[in-house]
Formats: structure tokens, sequence, C-alpha cells
């Protein structure tokens, strides 16, 4: 498995680099980043039913859409992102959210997973998760809050119903399921800032399983995960609309 530490924090290039690594390499990855704030919506989901426009555009807060499907959720500097990319298009997904409790166990936090695979600690949400699949490829992706400002969470995520009045759109969406949720900040007895815990967290899967290495982006591979979000993941066509734009049919530059 290749291990990315992927420093970038712009959530339309993160969410395209996603795609970039599941669709265009055969081998496995772990990639661990942040996003400066942003809310991140599911494939099959209204901006509109789930994010208080007002409140984002004056707070300079990015929509960005996802190809996986599930619910809204907020992104900070506080949060961390977990994807994992496997080779296998038949794994059970609960074993991702299973690995990830390990994780904390190993630092004395006690998670559980629910049956939606998003991990609580006394009954509070700290990761959300969501998946798709291409060919014989998985993308599993969750989030952990650090320490996230939960109040811009919540407010986030507040909709106002009037942002739906007078929209016609006959597509079905899905809606996401609200749930109270907690910082693991407040539930660990050691000292440990974000940093320390994402440089854990990346130690921890480079140890995983023996030949495991490190993965660097190279200047061809951001050039084309910037290709994809000047045509994709950038666009208000696809992240507002959740319509797929017509992208040219010019080759990525590099594959390994």
């Amino acid at each position: 498995m290749l291990c990315i530490n992927n420093t970038y924090t712009d959530a339309w290039f993160n969410m395209a680099s996603e795609e970039y690594l599941l669709k265009n390499f055969s081998e496995e990855f772990f990639m661990l980043y942040q996003n400066e704030p942003s809310v991140v919506i599911g494939k099959y989901q209204n901006v509109l039913a789930e994010v208080n426009l007002d409140f984002i555009q004056r707070n300079n807060i990015k929509v960005a859409r996802r190809s996986s499907g599930g619910g809204t959720v907020f992104h900070d500097l506080g949060n961390l992102n977990l994807t994992f990319i496997e080779n296998n298009k038949g794994i059970g997904f609960h074993l991702f959210t299973e690995r990830i409790v390990l994780l904390l166990s190993t630092l004395g936090i006690q998670a559980e997973v629910d049956t939606r695979l998003a991990i609580n600690i006394d009954g509070l949400k700290i990761s959300g998760s969501a998946q798709c699949v291409h060919k014989d490829r998985v993308m599993f992706h969750a989030t952990l809050l650090f320490s996230s400002d939960l109040n811009r969470l919540t407010t986030t995520l507040e909709s106002d119903p009037k942002q739906l009045e007078n929209k016609v759109d006959k597509r079905i969406y899905v809606k996401s399921v609200k749930s109270p949720v907690t910082n693991i900040l407040n539930h660990i007895d050691k000292p440990l800032n974000i940093n320390r815990f994402k440089d854990y967290i990346m130690a921890y899967f480079m140890n995983e399983k023996e030949g495991n290495s490190i993965y660097q982006f190279t200047s061809e591979d951001v050039l084309n995960i910037r290709k994809l979000v000047n045509e994709k993941y950038g666009t208000d066509e696809w992240n507002y609309e959740g319509k797929k734009p017509k992208v040219s049919e010019q080759a990525f530059q590099s594959i390994i």
C-alpha cells in the first residue's frame, strides 16, 4: 500500500485527487488530508436541502461534491480525512471502520461502529464514511473530528426551507441523517494536537503491513488533478447541480 500525506487543503483538489487515484492507478493507497472550511456533499444530494447557503457565502465556506454517496459533512482544519483505495470490489466496508477503531484504541480511545458505519464515542459521532466502486477497485473515505468548530459545523448544516421554495426538480435526492457529534480531543487524557495526531495516523498505517511505503504527488499528478478540478470538481455544474460536466477526451499525462 502506498501512503500519501497530502498537504493540500483545497476541498476541490482533494475530491479530484481521490478520483484520480481510484481510476488511474493499479496500486492500493491510503491518503490522509485536511480541508480548509468546506461543506462536502454526497453525490446524490441537493445542496439547497443540506446547506445554509447564506451562512457559507458570508463565511467563504466552499461547497464540494464528492464522487461517493452518503450525507453532507462539514470540514475544517480540525478534521482529518482518511481515504483507502483497494483492489477488491467485494471487500466488506465494515473492515475499514474496524481498522480505524483499532487505530483509536491504541491511543486509549474507546470507539464503536454503528449500523451506518459511523464511528461514535459514548454515542456521539466522531466519524462518518462513504464508499464507491470503480471496476475492480473500491474507495472508502472517512472523517475524524479531532478539534473542529462544532458550532460552525451545526450552523453550516442547518438548511433554510425557504431555499427550496419555487425550486422544481423531479430528481430523487438522498437526505442526510443528522447525529450529535463530538471532538476526539475531548476524549483523550494525554496532551495531543492535531499535527501530532496526524503524524501518528500516518505512522500507524505505514506500519500496518510490511511493504507499505510513502508516495508523494509528482508534478504530473498535480497537473492532472488540477485538470480534473477545472473540468469537474471546481465547477458549479457539479457542486451545485450534481451534473457531471463534459470533459475533454485528452488522456492524463502520466499514470504509474
